[in-house]
């Protein structure tokens, strides 16, 4: 195979040669032969390596990244597969979230006329924190943020999440895993319960779609880039 130095890697990514030799110490690349006086030896393996790590980096961030090429280091070809397709699961997930808020405030601004009610078991806070995969923790801090406003049951004074409570703990998760912050998210929740003053609504559910548009991009290029490196070190046929 081609022999390759650092810096031939480095060069098609715009990075320095240490960023290289950094992802090869942390077993994102192959180890890399040395010569007699210690250098060290890359190939076409390497490279690819490295393309596929960079677009995982892009496409599902740096530590699902590395978990990804350490299981594809390991020969994991099923560990590697069911790490991409949890994040695929959520990439629909929330795309079908995306979607329902987006229905629901156009139910909310279409007029006086509501939806007939279907029936709906109220979720407990520990259920609710299943569901989004977050902690129990987490929803407590959102409703001190005056994002959440369950109702508390009579008897027993637990939360009780009805289903637009479900649904904008839906929303937040959505816009906080988007990097928004507590103060903005709760407002985008207070615009969907009231249907009042949409256009940050619509501006905020716009700018997540087009990052899940982006994200959706970048895990087909990832998918390419990963498929070429497993198939160049034989994981698959």
């Amino acid at each position: 195979m081609m022999r390759l130095r650092p810096a031939d890697l480095a060069r098609e990514h715009g990075l320095s040669a240490q960023a290289v030799r950094n992802y090869e110490r942390d077993g994102y690349l192959p180890v890399a032969e040395r010569t007699a006086s210690g250098y060290r030896v890359y190939t076409e393996v390497h490279a690819a390596a490295l393309r596929a790590f960079l677009a995982l980096v892009r496409a599902y961030g740096h530590a699902v990244a590395g978990e990804v090429m350490h299981a594809a280091g390991e020969g994991s070809v099923d560990e590697v597969l069911m790490v991409v397709d949890r994040g695929h699961e959520q990439l629909l997930r929330d795309r079908a979230t995306l979607e329902s808020v987006r229905a629901a405030v156009g139910r909310l601004t279409a007029g006086p006329a509501a939806e007939a009610a279907k029936p709906f078991t109220p979720f407990t806070v520990g259920e609710l924190a299943y569901r989004l995969r977050v902690t129990p923790a987490t929803l407590r801090n959102w409703e001190e943020a005056g994002i959440l406003a369950p109702e508390r049951d009579r008897a027993t004074g637990y939360r009780r999440f009805a289903a637009a409570d479900v649904r904008d703990a839906e929303l937040a998760h959505l816009l906080r895993r988007g990097g928004y912050p507590l103060e903005h998210i709760a407002t985008v929740v207070q615009q969907v319960r009231t249907a009042g003053g949409t256009d940050a609504l619509a501006a905020s559910l716009d700018d997540w779609g087009r990052r899940l548009r982006g994200r959706g991009l970048a895990m087909l290029d990832a998918a390419a880039q990963l498929s070429a490196y497993l198939r160049l070190i034989g994981s698959v046929r």
